[in-house]
């Protein structure tokens, strides 16, 4: 009982430990990347809205978050918020 516990604990802390907001991803994106090229190293984004070419999404909350613009599927503009 105790070892399944201890088990369940640490696969909670793994999983709590695997956001992918982080500073070395946010210094992987770059000009002119693909959207599906940030999904892959972001995943998918908790927040688009847009209107004809242009999407703005965003990754995380109101607090710590990767917000990425794109136009014609194409990042043009890039910013984090209390990313470490």
């Amino acid at each position: 009982m105790i070892k399944r516990c201890l088990c369940l604990v640490a696969l909670v802390i793994l999983l709590g430990g695997c956001s992918k907001l982080t500073k070395k991803n946010y210094d992987k994106l770059k000009m002119g990347m693909a959207y599906d090229e940030v999904v892959a190293i972001l995943g998918k984004p908790d927040n688009c809205s847009g209107a004809l070419v242009a999407k703005n999404c965003v990754w995380g909350d109101e607090h710590k978050n990767i917000t990425v613009n794109f136009i014609g599927d194409r990042v043009i503009l890039y910013l984090s918020k209390n990313i470490e």
